[in-house]
């Protein structure tokens, strides 16, 4: 069925399992065995490519200067908006492809670059398609408030996503024909203000959503304080967290989600991982993967989550594993290994599991089996023929 029979020392699963056949037995001698990576927060589904951003980022361009340019969410908006289902289909299996290959197992997928009903819904169709058809874990988010579409003021687009997105949402749920797992805001200063975010995450909250969402990114917006009352499964960014916040999270067990690549890519304030780990907050890590912020790999996550956010390698493991389940609300069945829970694995070709994180950029050589549901879905074939250091 998929799911993990026995974890133990080899000689009591060989007495265990003396009748047993298998299909397939994979020798790791001197390699390491962990549980399948999760990618808490990426923006996969998209059209339009932005790489001249980056040479006005490094020119000095802010965030907020490139979206009022027309650059960043509005660009993505307008390419996705003309792409068909099929190209934005194409895009997304090649992209999830990749973050399979660095480990990623169960991956929370974002709409958002839709803004419009009929687009946010081709993205939820979209991911969908990939739920039933590709190897990977998916965990999908509702993102139509990613920002406030041109020609409309915040307030009317969140009556359009109250009265109009949710009940079609809910209405396709019903139907069978899309399931979504989280509803999402951009808690933002010039975005989605609190009371806004409020009305739509309590809407989503209304038909069965969990509450995952963007907060205190570039502003201190008091987003975590509300999360926190909401009963916010996580949130994610919290840059400019309050210390109240922090607290409120911590009491809550609501996730903080944090983004090593945005603050390095934007080059802004660190989260304060230290400051929320020692005050008990569910710390877990996300790539952020998204046209502002191309990184598919959660071993690169880690290594700069440990480097810049001062985080221990046992605790980025933690949070890129377990803690990411259970921001998505699925850590009863991934992010360990252990019986009963979905066989998600990785064999990493190497006797210390640290090397994962210490290799910079360095998963490519390093991963050696991504297996799913106890199923081999990539094997390395350059790990064979290479020693592990």
């Amino acid at each position: 069925d998929g799911c993990i029979k026995a974890v133990g020392q080899a000689d009591v699963i060989r007495n265990q399992f003396s009748d047993a056949t298998f299909e397939r037995i994979i020798d790791c001698s001197g390699k390491c065995v962990l549980p399948g990576l999760v990618d808490a927060h990426t923006h996969p589904v998209w059209a339009g490519d932005r790489v001249h951003e980056f040479a006005m980022k490094l020119a000095g361009a802010s965030y907020m200067e490139i979206h009022q340019a027309g650059g960043g969410i509005h660009f993505t908006v307008e390419h996705t908006r003309k792409a068909t289902e099929d190209e934005l289909f194409t895009a997304f299996q090649h992209r999830l492809e990749r973050m399979l290959r660095a480990g990623s197992t169960l991956v929370e997928c974002k709409s958002g670059y839709g803004l419009n009903l009929e687009t946010e819904l081709k993205m939820l169709r979209v991911i969908e398609r990939a739920k039933k058809s590709m190897d990977v874990g998916i965990s999908s988010t509702y993102c139509g408030a990613h920002a406030v579409p041109k020609g409309k003021t915040a307030t009317e687009a969140t009556d359009d996503i109250i009265n109009n997105h949710l009940p079609k949402l809910k209405e396709l749920k019903l139907r069978g024909e899309i399931h979504v797992n989280n509803i999402d805001v951009f808690c933002e200063k010039g975005v989605f203000d609190l009371e806004s975010t409020r009305r739509i995450l309590q809407a989503g909250k209304d038909i069965g959503l969990q509450i995952n969402f963007h907060g205190d990114e570039l502003h201190p917006m008091k987003s975590a304080e509300l999360g926190a009352e909401l009963g916010a499964r996580a949130i994610s960014h919290l840059e400019e967290v309050s210390d109240e916040g922090i607290v409120a999270m911590a009491r809550a067990k609501c996730a903080a989600v944090l983004l090593p690549t945005t603050a390095y890519m934007l080059r802004l304030k660190q989260p304060q991982a230290r400051k929320m780990l020692e005050e008990g907050v569910i710390v877990a890590l996300g790539s952020d993967f998204n046209p502002n912020a191309y990184c598919f790999s959660m071993p690169m996550v880690m290594h700069l989550a440990c480097v810049n956010m001062k985080m221990s390698m046992n605790e980025a493991l933690a949070a890129a594993t377990i803690n990411a389940a259970y921001a998505l609300g699925k850590s009863d069945t991934h992010g360990s290994l252990e019986v009963g829970k979905q066989g998600d694995l990785l064999i990493i070709n190497s006797s210390r599991w640290e090397h994962l994180i210490y290799q910079f950029g360095g998963h490519e050589a390093l991963i050696n089996y991504v297996i799913v549901k106890g199923k081999v879905i990539y094997q390395n074939e350059r790990c064979e023929t290479m020693s592990s250091y």
